[in-house]
C-alpha cells in the first residue's frame, strides 16, 4: 500500500503546475454578471407589478377630510 502512496506522489510531483487564477477570476465575474441580470429583471418585472398594486390601493381609498 505504501509503495502505491509513494508512487502516486511521485507521479503527481511530476505533473506540470497549471496557474489558473485568471481563468477562475473570470468565470467567477461571468456568474456575477449572470445573477446581476437575473435580479434587474426580477426587479424590473416584480417591481412594475408592485406599483400597480400601489396605485389601485391608493386610488380606491377615500380622499382626506378638507381642511383636515
Amino acid at each position: 500500500m505504501l509503495k502505491y502512496y509513494v508512487s502516486l506522489k511521485t507521479f503527481l510531483r511530476g505533473l506540470p503546475k497549471c496557474d489558473d487564477r485568471g481563468a477562475t477570476a473570470v468565470e467567477y465575474g461571468l456568474i456575477v454578471a449572470l445573477i446581476a441580470a437575473v435580479i434587474i429583471g426580477i426587479v424590473t418585472t416584480l417591481g412594475t407589478q408592485i406599483a400597480n398594486v400601489f396605485t389601485t390601493v391608493s386610488n380606491q381609498l377615500p380622499a382626506p377630510p378638507a381642511g383636515g
